[in-house]
């Protein structure tokens, strides 16, 4: 335990992070449509380089575990906020398409070690305050996303270049790390001496728990990605129309995230997450089998209920076994490190999986695969957690 004080700064540091790492995704998602007509590419070659991305973040994980682990996650954090600021403005130059290339695998690597290193920072928090915050901390990324989102469309909107859109971004990130700097805990919060020469086998229930966290990814990344184009070419839909599901999707998830800590401390984190599971699964099953526009509408809304804390409880659970079950053998970083490797892993394969199927069964039915997903991971919490 410390002091009151303390722990509001850091709290603060770290929901601020939180919200500058989702504002840098939702302002680079918002200028993908920008980056394809720029460098003339087709969506085919945009998706490869979206994979680079990907393989920076993949790339990024255990150095990134090691790093927190030996230096503590609040050193990390503090450097890789700067660094993330100047990896925006490498994309946005976009000299050429091998340059895009290059800077799409540094800025999933720069990314990618600040948004570990935020999470395992508020793992260390939790440990050290005796409180649950996690879900919050991940509500705070989602509105940065839509903050991003919408700053980033309304500048495309006006024809603000994608340089100039990059650099204010950049900007942006420098001056919240500089205010911030010095709020988060010291190193000493979730430094882990690691012995060398020594093997450590890190349990196998850590990998499970990612498991559980990657079906969660693996919806997160099917709404954003395939949603619309399931209301447009299943059911005709306008273009307003079609945006609908998605919004609804992403308003409960930041709903679903501000609460989850509040239902995790009244219900448990079993309870939450088996029901969680139930009400995304059968949710979204309802709503492709409802065979309309306003049917997947509902079934995302619930889907999106359902979903949002399973990766901050994944991430929570995490910390807390680490601290408590397996001290000394495994730190909370690395912990955190693998759980959200694999879960992320999710968002990697999950959009290209879904477009797999759905050459197979339609895309309406291959979107039951989150679906069933969601619902294997309420079966399984109790046994995964208890």
């Amino acid at each position: 335990m410390f002091a009151k004080d303390e722990f509001l700064k850091a709290r603060l540091a770290i929901l601020i992070a939180f919200f500058i790492n989702g504002f840098s995704v939702g302002n680079f998602v918002s200028r993908i449509p920008d980056f394809k007509s720029e460098l003339a590419i087709s969506n085919g070659v945009l998706g490869v380089a979206l994979f680079c991305a990907s393989l920076g973040v993949l790339a990024a994980l255990r150095p990134t575990s090691k790093a927190a682990a030996k230096y503590g996650s609040g050193p990390v954090v503090r450097l890789s906020a700067f660094t993330l600021a100047l990896a925006v403005p490498l994309v946005g130059l976009l000299f050429n398409l091998p340059w895009f290339l290059f800077s799409l695998f540094v800025y999933g690597v720069l990314s990618s070690i600040h948004d570990l290193s935020i999470n395992a920072h508020a793992a260390a928090l939790e440990n050290k305050a005796g409180k649950r915050v996690m879900s919050t901390f991940h509500a705070m990324w989602s509105i940065g996303g839509l903050f991003g989102g919408v700053i980033g469309g309304a500048l495309a909107s006006f024809n603000v270049s994608i340089q100039i859109h990059s650099f204010f971004v950049g900007g942006f990130i420098i001056l919240v790390a500089l205010i911030t700097r010095n709020w988060f805990l010291h190193a000493e919060a979730d430094q882990h001496v690691i012995e060398k020469h020594k093997k450590r086998k890190t349990p196998s229930r850590f990998l499970i728990l990612g498991l559980l966290g990657l079906c969660g990814a693996l919806g997160e990344g099917a709404a954003s990605d395939w949603g619309g184009v399931l209301a447009r070419d299943a059911y005709e839909a306008s273009p307003l129309m079609s945006a609908l599901p998605y919004v609804f999707f992403s308003a409960t998830m930041v709903i679903g995230r501000l609460s989850g800590d509040f239902l995790a401390h009244k219900f448990g984190v079993v309870k939450l997450l088996t029901w969680s599971g139930f009400i995304a699964g059968i949710g979204l099953t309802a709503g492709l089998f409802a065979g309309n526009i306003y049917g997947v509408i509902i079934g995302w809304f619930l889907f999106g209920i359902g979903i949002s804390t399973v990766i901050p409880m994944m991430i929570s659970a995490t910390g807390t076994l680490a601290n408590e079950k397996y001290s000394g053998q495994v730190s909370a970083a690395e912990g955190v490190a693998l759980v959200t490797g694999v879960a992320y892993f999710g968002f990697v394969i999950g959009p290209p999986l879904i477009g797999f199927i759905s050459e197979i069964v339609t895309l309406r039915w291959a979107m039951l695969l989150p679906a069933v997903l969601a619902i294997i991971f309420g079966l399984s919490a109790k046994k995964v957690l208890s």
